[in-house]
């Protein structure tokens, strides 16, 4: 690296120490600036390490770790009711980033169910299809209406005629056997269930059948 920049390099890194007011090491310099400004690692630590010793920042040890950080005595002292004026400007900050953040939340749920919803093109052949669909249904049902093989009404009163004969004769048939059965079970020495299923006889119940109301 040539003189000019190993200068602007050594500017470079003081001004950033005093805007950030934090320490840092000199890898965390190196990282942050790198990228931006093609500063190079050795380059980085040696000009730390000559800001230091000319006093244009200060150096702390931790061990094996040295921080660097700007020489707090070119700030101005802060009263206290500048400090609580910050404190209030962060804590406003605070709720904006906050309210920020809840609205893009908000649009980023918006965002995922518009993308999973039918684009205009999807949507258009999903109607298309619904549409032929209908138009074949209402084909079928106008072929079911104009079909001529309904049922008569006298045909209709014919069924409903047979129905209730033989409905009649169902109830008369049951009739005779219950009077039968009552009959034998008056001098039999058993229940009437045992009675049932000793001679093989299932009624209406155990086939759950009904007669029906006519």
């Amino acid at each position: 690296m040539s003189k000019s920049k190993d200068t602007s390099g050594i500017a470079l890194i003081l001004d950033y120490l005093n805007e950030k007011n934090r320490p840092y090491s000199a890898q965390d310099v190196f990282s942050n600036l790198q990228k931006q400004h093609g500063l190079g690692k050795t380059a980085v630590v040696k000009a730390v390490e000559l800001l230091a010793q000319q006093g244009k920042i200060k150096e702390k040890i931790y061990g094996k770790q040295k921080i660097y950080f700007a020489d707090q005595s070119q700030f101005t002292d802060v009263s206290d009711t500048e400090l609580k004026g910050m404190d209030s400007r962060i804590s406003e900050l605070c709720t904006q980033v906050q309210t920020v953040s809840q609205s893009c939340r908000q649009v980023d749920s918006e965002l995922k169910e518009l993308n999973s919803s039918l684009t205009t093109k999807e949507m258009m052949s999903e109607i298309q299809e619904l549409t032929q669909d209908c138009a074949m249904h209402r084909e079928r049902l106008g072929k079911i209406k104009s079909t001529t093989n309904h049922v008569t009404p006298e045909e209709k009163e014919k069924i409903y005629k047979e129905q209730s004969l033989y409905v009649k004769e169902w109830k008369k048939r049951k009739r005779l056997a219950t009077d039968m059965m009552d009959a034998i079970l008056e001098g039999y020495p058993k229940s009437k269930k045992q009675f049932l299923e000793e001679v093989g006889i299932e009624t209406d119940e155990d086939c759950k059948v009904t007669m029906p109301n006519v």
